[in-house]
């Protein structure tokens, strides 16, 4: 049994009720005397963060004097805008709003387990496979929309109509390898870096955790980078036009 974080235990201890309710009604198998975990827990409190973090952006958005704040994110949508005519074309910016809400969730997920007390979502596979699924369900989406589900469907059968037997099946798996893949690396990775980290604070306490927590602040940016930038790949493969 997992040790309760901080978190986890207030809401165990104060909104059980709820939570065993909603957990009742899907019947879903739990503890009722802890129905919150430390993955779903410290997930809803990343939500609540980003939630203040923007409502506080958006009361100072300036347009004569902008603020640091303001600076930060406006790099960061050129950053995401940038990456999204590189990677998923002219048609991916209608889900420009998509990407970058899941970078800036992922990242902040990521980064949440450096802080003590605290533990990141994505270290749990659950976390990174409801995004792999999003991901999954939206570029399918996005390719039906954009030529149909016909047409769409026929590029599952290759160039050539002689090589469909052959290319279908290959498809099918390689389509539904992406959210396994999805998962299993945001997951590996964070999984790696939270438990490098926390052995060599609890070894040494001041220069080499130092050292690691850089480190896991590095894997935490670049794993939200990727997962952003395949789910755009794949976006945008959806959406392209043959010559």
């Amino acid at each position: 049994m997992e040790h309760d974080l901080w978190v986890t235990a207030l809401l165990n201890r104060f909104l059980a009720g709820p939570a065993n309710a909603v957990l009742d009604a899907i019947h879903y198998q739990h503890h009722s005397d802890r129905p919150w975990s430390n993955w779903f827990s410290n997930e809803l409190l990343v939500v609540a963060i980003i939630i203040v973090v923007f409502a506080i952006l958006r009361g100072r958005l300036s347009v004569d004097k902008p603020g640091k704040m303001q600076h930060t994110f406006e790099l960061v949508y050129d950053f995401v805008s940038g990456q999204t005519e590189e990677s998923a074309g002219h048609p991916g910016f209608k889900f420009l709003p998509y990407f970058g809400a899941l970078f800036i969730f992922v990242l902040f997920m990521n980064l949440i387990g450096i802080i003590p007390g605290f533990e990141s979502p994505t270290m749990t596979p659950s976390v990174p496979a409801g995004l792999a699924v999003c991901t999954f369900l939206l570029y399918n989406y996005a390719g039906f929309r954009e030529h149909g589900v016909g047409p769409y469907l026929k590029h599952f059968a290759g160039p050539m109509p002689a090589l469909a037997p052959l290319m279908i099946p290959i498809e099918f798996i390689s389509h539904l390898a992406r959210p396994l893949s999805l998962t299993i690396r945001l997951y590996a990775n964070m999984f790696a870096g939270e438990k490098v980290t926390t052995t060599f604070i609890f070894l040494t306490y001041l220069i080499i955790p130092s050292v690691f927590m850089g480190l896991h602040v590095f894997v935490a940016l670049l794993q939200a980078y990727i997962f952003m930038l395949l789910t755009m790949i794949y976006v945008g493969g959806a959406v392209a036009h043959e010559d």
